[in-house]
Order: structure tokens, then sequence, then C-alpha cells
């Protein structure tokens, strides 16, 4: 919802200083481009304790629990 806000005033305030449509719509896009990298760079780091857990028992799961293949063959 932020983001909405924070475009919604960008949009604003440029249309407020004068500036063309065209600087407008470049700016919603730039403006656009940077708020969904930020985004996604904040989904990351918040998921990123959970990859790590998920790495982790994986880890455990085929050092400890798995029982080791015979031949070594994954299709048999």
């Amino acid at each position: 919802m932020i983001e909405i806000l924070f475009v919604l005033g960008f949009f604003l305030m440029l249309m407020l200083t004068g500036i063309s449509i065209l600087g407008i719509l470049a700016a919603l896009v730039v403006a656009t481009l940077v708020m969904f990298v930020g985004g996604l760079f904040a989904i990351v780091i918040k998921l990123l304790p959970w990859l790590l857990l998920a790495v982790a028992a994986v880890w455990l799961y085929r050092t400890y629990i798995k029982q080791p293949d015979s031949n070594g063959n994954r299709l048999s």
C-alpha cells in the first residue's frame, strides 16, 4: 500500500511542478522499477533464514537419515 501512495505522490508532485507529460511518465517508470527491485530485495532478505533452514534440513537428512544406495544409480 505504501508503494502505491509513493507513486501517486510522486506523480502529483511532478504535475504540480510543471514538468512535461513525458517527464512524468519517465519518472513513474523509474520509480516503479526502483520500488520493484527494492521489494524483491526485501523479500529475499525476509526469506533468507527460512532458505538457510531448508538447506540445513536437507543436508542433515542426506547426512544422517537417508540410507546409502548400493550401486549409486538414482534411476533404479
